[in-house]
């Protein structure tokens, strides 16, 4: 019986504990039965990074043992995907033959999507010589794309990055019988289980089907479910603070022609601040707030969770989405939301098998006797 077979048998028996702990904990704040999405059990993660590890002019991948610390040579991984795997295999032997490729590597990153189309980044301990850089990677990218790779190299290095061509890869996700296209941008946040994202779009989807008005958004990162929601709501107004993926936001509302989203470069604390009138940001001199009629506030926050302020701010509205990556900081927040408003849904979203981390959505609707102190 092979390691991998061993991993699978055991991933159901896993997932129910990990249900079993969240409907545990979420018991306090009287929530409903938890609904678990499945991951597959194998090839589900869509990017990694590898450290280098060189053998006079051998070289691995390799991760390191977390009680040893020792480093383990990688030549399969598998949690990544089935592209993943062939580019690691691939970049390996190119790389092993190319002094310039391989002088002072010490890491290699992988984002790779569902469509086929993959960016690799080559981080290096010491920026390499440009133009010599340049010739021998465009030289490995051709050979990749003869072989029908569809991928993009990329160098960094204090100071130093070096574009093959381009920094993203684009990505076509399956949602309630559209396709959605994604630009995911190298050394941004994209989500990394590519399956379990489209079942949280999915449910995030059917979650709002019966809204009315517009969709406030905190926390939108390259526009993940904003693009998905844009369908169910007049209107959303969505923030971020991260500038690449308000780039990547941007460009995705316009490649899926969607015109009723609004995205605003700040964070929920300033937008906290913006929409109480406390301060004013000249960013948002072209958008009246108050023409908005929110009766949704979608957050996807950090692992931190919401912070005070912006979690009274969140209590003014009727309807709250809320997906969690970090069930300790969902409780911390419950501990203010659940005087306001009752979970009507929960969801376990299994981003990351055989691992204690727990991803989950739910829906809150405010109490009818509930008033706003």
């Amino acid at each position: 019986m092979t390691p991998e077979t061993l991993f699978i048998e055991d991933y159901e028996r896993q997932l129910k504990e990990k249900a079993r702990y969240l409907q545990q904990i979420m018991a306090q704040f009287h929530a409903p039965y938890v609904k678990i999405f499945d991951s597959q059990p194998i090839n589900y993660r869509m990017r990694a990074e590898f450290r280098v590890w060189h053998d006079y002019d051998n070289i691995f991948h390799i991760m390191f043992d977390p009680q040893t610390k020792k480093h383990i040579p990688i030549d399969h991984f598998m949690a990544g995907s089935l592209l993943m795997n062939e580019l690691m295999s691939a970049m390996i032997a190119a790389v092993r033959s190319s002094r310039v490729l391989r002088n002072k590597l010490f890491q290699l990153d992988y984002l790779t999507t569902l469509s086929g189309e993959a960016v690799i980044t080559l981080i290096y301990h010491q920026s390499p010589e440009e133009k010599e850089w340049r010739k021998h990677a465009t030289q490995l990218r051709e050979d990749l794309r003869a072989k029908g790779y569809q991928v993009n190299l990329i160098s960094r290095a204090a100071k130093q990055k070096i574009c093959i061509e381009c920094n993203y890869a684009e990505e076509f996700l399956p949602v309630s019988g559209r396709i959605l296209n994604y630009r995911q941008i190298e050394n941004s946040f994209t989500q990394p289980n590519a399956g379990i994202n489209i079942k949280m779009l999915e449910w995030a989807l059917e979650a709002t089907q019966e809204s009315r008005g517009d969709l406030l958004e905190l926390y939108c990162g390259n526009g993940n479910f904003s693009l998905a929601l844009a369908c169910n709501f007049e209107r959303i107004l969505a923030t971020e603070i991260a500038k690449p993926s308000v780039e990547a936001a941007q460009h995705n509302l316009i490649a899926n022609k969607i015109e009723n989203v609004q995205i605003i470069r700040m964070s929920a604390t300033e937008f906290t601040q913006a929409i109480q009138g406390k301060r004013e940001f000249t960013r948002m001199r072209n958008i009246d707030l108050h023409s908005y009629q929110c009766e949704t506030i979608f957050v996807n926050p950090p692992r931190s969770g919401l912070d005070e302020v912006t979690t009274k701010m969140v209590q003014a509205y009727p309807r709250i989405i809320y997906i969690s990556c970090n069930p300790k900081s969902l409780c911390h927040n419950l501990s203010m939301l659940a005087a306001s408003h009752t979970i009507e849904l929960l969801a376990l979203f299994d981003q990351f098998p055989y691992t204690n981390h727990i991803e989950c959505g739910l829906l809150l609707v405010r109490k009818a006797k509930y008033t706003k102190y």
